[in-house]
Parts: C-alpha cells; sequence; structure tokens
C-alpha cells in the first residue's frame, strides 16, 4: 500500500512506499503472489489532479521489494538499466537501514533486490536520515525509527489540526495483528517489534491517533480504545488506499 499525503499550501507531495512494483517475470509474480497493478499509484494521483511529476517526496520505510519495489522500472528491457519512478521527488530513508539493504543477513536477504533501489544513488534523489530519534526534516512529519522488523525502518507520523496519523509500517501490517504479543515470524527481532508497538499503541490510546497499515485489504487505518496488550478498534477511516 502507498499513503499519498497532500500539503497544497506548501505544494508538497508525499508518498509513503511505493508498492511492489512491476519488474515481475511470470514465474516470479506466481512464486510470491503478486498481483501488480502498474496504475493504482496513478489513478490515485489523477484523481486529486496530480501526476508523477508532482511527487515532491517519497518515503522509504524500508527497501523489502514488497514496500518499495515500485521505486523504479525497466528503462527498456527487463533485467537491464533501471529507472526511477519518481525522478523529480526527494526519497528519505534512514541511512542505517540502506547499508544494511546492502550487506543484509542471510535470513533477510532474499528481500532485498538491488534493481529496486540500486538507481537511487546514481541520481543523487536520497536524503538520508540518521539516529535513533530523528528531528522532523518535513514539515508536520515526525519519525519513528523501528529495528524489529528490519534495522532501522523509518515510519512518518503525519499531525494536523484535526488528526494525527501513524504509518506503522510491518510493525502492524494488518489489523488481525493487532494484539500485542501477534508479530510475523519473519520479523528479525520479535521482542523489539513488542516493546516498539508498546510505545506506538501508549500514544494511540491517549491520543486518539490513527493507525494506517501497509498490508490489510480491508482497513485503511483504525482509531482503538482498550489496552495496550488488547487494543480494540472502534472507528475504521477510509484513507482512500492506493
Amino acid at each position: 500500500r502507498t499513503i499519498i499525503a497532500l500539503d497544497r499550501q506548501a505544494g508538497r507531495v508525499i508518498l509513503v512506499d511505493t508498492g511492489c512494483g512491476t519488474k515481475w517475470s511470470p514465474k516470479d509474480a506466481d512464486r510470491f503472489a503478486v498481483k501488480a497493478d502498474a496504475t493504482a499509484v496513478d489513478r490515485a494521483l489523477s484523481a486529486a489532479g496530480l501526476a508523477r511529476a508532482d511527487v515532491t517526496d517519497v518515503v522509504v520505510t524500508h527497501l523489502h521489494f514488497d514496500h518499495n519495489g515500485g521505486l523504479t522500472d525497466w528503462y527498456d528491457e527487463p533485467g537491464e538499466r533501471t529507472t526511477l519512478r519518481y525522478p523529480s521527488a526527494r526519497h528519505w530513508i534512514h541511512r542505517k537501514h540502506w547499508e544494511h539493504a546492502h550487506q543484509p543477513t542471510i535470513r533477510d536477504r532474499a528481500s532485498f533486490l538491488p534493481q529496486d533501489f540500486e538507481a537511487l544513488a546514481k541520481a543523487n534523489v536520497l536524503q538520508f536520515v540518521d539516529g535513533e530519534s530523528p528531528a522532523p526534516t518535513i514539515d508536520g512529519i515526525e519519525w519513528f525509527v523501528s529495528n524489529g522488523h528490519t534495522p532501522y525502518q523509518l515510519l512518518p507520523i503525519f499531525n494536523s489540526s484535526d488528526q494525527s496519523f501513524a504509518f506503522v509500517g510491518d510493525i502492524v501490517p494488518t489489523v488481525a495483528h493487532l494484539r500485542l504479543g501477534w508479530v510475523m515470524a519473519y520479523d528479525l527481532f520479535p521482542l523489539k517489534t513488542v516493546a516498539e508497538r508498546e510505545i506506538l499503541y501508549q500514544r494511540c490510546l491517549a491520543d486518539q491517533m490513527m493507525m494506517a497499515f501497509p498490508h490489510d485489504p480491508t482497513h485503511g487505518g483504525v482509531v482503538v480504545e482498550g489496552s495496550i496488550e488488547r487494543p480494540v478498534v472502534t472507528r475504521v477511516l477510509d484513507l482512500n488506499p492506493a
């Protein structure tokens, strides 16, 4: 899922993640159950009167192919050169995650496909975020750094006058994973994921902050009540997800 956030007053069009992309052979698409929609983000941008060239910022939460394979397309022949899908945009990523993606562990190396991101450095569009508690670099967005699923996943929390929401990334991939201890087996550090959930849930419960999920097929975002161990969905908000 890609989130599109607009700040028309500031002239800013922000994408959070770019999806799995379209650089898939039929064999690999079947292997990973990928059903790529090459025009989903374009349609969402068009509905807002925008196009790819209007995108000013891309937030790269992490470089797993299912989240950011859509950073690039094949330039001409599959398997050869790639080109950036959003060449006019600044691409925000945590420096330590960028380093990890180039030297992953044996357990997660299959999730990083160099053709998805190698063109970023050559195009000079990278904007690195540093530290465990980075200072805001985009107006209205604060960063939450997560290390449970993958090192230095960079998650944005959007703050506005009427609603704040956190894109919770693979800390909580779907609404079915809301229970505190229900983490993915694929997380590199599951107990870190639990600890990070506790921090996020505390804020969501205290401030009625919305959570937006990357993988849920029916829930764009939710507001929860209850407890940290057992958050309960009380409102479902339509984010018109792309």
